[in-house]
């Protein structure tokens, strides 16, 4: 009988940064590589992730259903007959294939061949969480995708990281520790979010052990600028930070910058499916794609056909590099970004994106906590008091953190409901939002509830 494979071995640690490389090997290939050289990478890697794909009951029956055989799909030029598919798509299967779906390809291993597999979800805010799976190469090579980044941005071996990424079920912080510890030499802290280490000590931690480095979502990094002035300790002297590297979206880099006192601010952007995707290099000039993993699609939101360069779209993405377990095949993130048009100017021969520019689908997003609006009315519908109608509002403070307030038609808005159902909300959200409680028919005229298929459940007064 072979031997069971384990973490280390499945990985082939040695083999993947040849595969794809990172710090100076990582410049040095894709600042002399071709378009033509990238290409050819990218075909090679597809057909591998096609092959394993056709195997998977879950492409089956989504490629089945568009009446495709393998030899409609010759390679990249062909991939737009594939059909997209999105988180709903995975949350099906999973319904369906209790407890894990159809979507993995681990039925395809033999019981002592299949590598072992990590398991994470999302935040669950519209009841049952999205699993999510890695095994061991795939996982590593998102891990080296982030370590990639960081180096590119200018992580140094001297450096000491405090992630403020949560950790629990929740993949972000687990694979940013092991991108750092892996595959970096920093020091790193994994302090985790307020809740697992609260602000005042995530400040007392930065000072004691002379932090250079923070990595998390901008509006919490934004607040322990707050606390450490409460504390009066000042960025930039007191806490040396130099360098922040997040997800920015729309936030206020410069805003940022100056919480933190001039430190450097960097942007990159991924999703729990498919790991790190793009980030910016020192030039600032758009985030990097990085090609040789990741084959990123810009779709109408619409149509989902592909659109021009520079024009916006969502986000549709396909891993080039998860053969072992969730091959991700025109995975499409409902993220709106667009690719940028103008010159790089640095040598690296790669696609450039703007960023995260918004969500198609009326997500929001709340301290790294995915928030669907059109999932609240199914948290409170157990609540007798609840009227049936509701209404999300999301603004953003004089501190660039987001908050929203969830509007309710309760039976009796005179009672004292609110904590109720703020406590309600918190516990299956996970993150805290306000509540203010109203009588049955005053939204109406808000959500359309009466004129629309589907009313509306989110005002966003953050971008006028």
């Amino acid at each position: 009988m072979s031997e069971q494979p384990n973490y280390f071995n499945a990985a082939d640690m040695a083999g993947l940064v040849r595969d794809f490389p990172i710090g100076p090997d990582f410049l040095r290939r894709f600042g002399s590589i071709s378009r033509d050289e990238l290409r050819a990478l990218q075909e090679d890697r597809f057909a591998v992730q096609m092959k394993r794909a056709w195997g998977i009951p879950f492409y089956q029956r989504l490629w089945d259903a568009e009446g495709l055989e393998p030899m409609d799909i010759r390679g990249l030029e062909d991939i737009v007959k594939l059909p997209t598919f999105d988180k709903s798509d995975i949350m099906a299967s999973i319904i369906m294939y209790p407890p894990f779906g159809d979507f993995h390809g681990m039925d395809t291993y033999g019981a002592s061949s299949r590598p072992p597999v990590i398991v994470h979800t999302t935040s669950g805010t519209t009841g049952q969480p999205q699993v999510l799976l890695y095994g061991p190469r795939s996982r590593e090579i998102q891990n080296i995708l982030v370590a990639r980044l960081y180096l590119l941005q200018g992580l140094r071996e001297e450096d000491i990281v405090q992630s403020v990424y949560g950790h629990g079920m929740i993949n972000g912080g687990h694979y940013i520790r092991e991108a750092v510890v892996h595959w970096t030499n920093s020091f790193f802290l994994p302090a985790g979010t307020g809740v697992e280490t609260p602000s005042v000590q995530q400040v007392t931690l930065m000072k004691d052990f002379g932090v250079t480095m923070l990595v998390g979502f901008a509006d919490y990094i934004k607040r322990l600028a707050d606390v450490a002035h409460e504390q009066g300790l000042k960025p930039g002297s007191d806490l040396p930070i130099r360098m922040i590297s997040g997800h920015m979206g729309r936030e206020d880099e410069i805003a940022l910058a100056r919480a933190w006192e001039g430190a450097e601010i960097y942007d990159w952007y991924g999703v729990g499916d498919t790991g790190a995707i793009a980030g910016q290099g020192p030039d600032k000039a758009g985030l990097y794609i990085m090609e040789d993993a990741q084959y990123l699609e810009i779709c109408d939101i619409d149509t989902g056909q592909p659109v021009m360069d520079g024009i916006t779209g969502d986000m549709v993405n396909t891993c080039l590099f998860k053969d072992d377990i969730y091959p991700i095949i025109r995975f499409n993130t409902h993220d709106v970004s667009a690719m940028c048009t103008d010159t790089a100017p640095s040598d690296l021969n790669l696609r450039r994106m703007q960023g995260f520019l918004g969500r198609s689908d009326n997500m929001v997003k709340l301290r790294g906590i995915n928030v669907f609006p059109q999932g609240i009315g199914a948290m409170l519908a157990d609540q007798p008091e609840f009227a049936g109608e509701y209404i999300c509002r999301v603004r953003r403070d004089h501190n660039g953190r987001d908050e929203m307030t969830v509007t309710i038609e309760v039976s009796d808005s005179s009672a004292d409901l609110g904590d109720t159902f703020r406590h309600i909300l918190r516990e299956k959200i996970g993150v805290a939002v306000d509540v203010m409680l109203t009588d049955p028919g005053v939204l109406a005229s808000q959500t359309g509830i009466e004129s629309r298929q589907k009313p509306i459940r989110l005002i966003d007064e953050r971008f006028p």
